[in-house]
């Protein structure tokens, strides 16, 4: 019953199977690329408003400002956690 209801599924996992280990390897390096570049972004949005624009030092903003910018940085680091999460929780299959 189960190859009826689901052979997208097992032929995705077939194809997996078959990938050299060069093609995994590359794909484990995208993986990486994309949580590095991802990372980078985030930083520079963050850098931007919290230090060049001054929300995030104290001696040149309002406590509100204070408040927006680091809820707003806690939220984008929890996000990009869960983003991590999500991608490197799929199991790579063994070559």
């Amino acid at each position: 019953m189960t190859n009826q209801e689901h052979p997208q599924e097992e032929d995705k996992k077939e194809e997996e199977q078959q990938m050299s280990p060069d093609v995994q390897m590359l794909f484990y390096f995208i993986k990486i690329m994309r949580m590095i570049f991802l990372f980078m972004i985030l930083m520079m949005i963050n850098v931007f408003f919290g230090l060049y624009l001054g929300f995030a030092v104290p001696s040149e903003s309002t406590p509100l400002r204070l408040g927006l910018f680091y809820t707003w940085f806690g939220i984008s680091l929890a996000g990009f956690i869960y983003v991590c999460w999500k991608m490197w929780r799929k199991k790579m299959p063994a070559p």
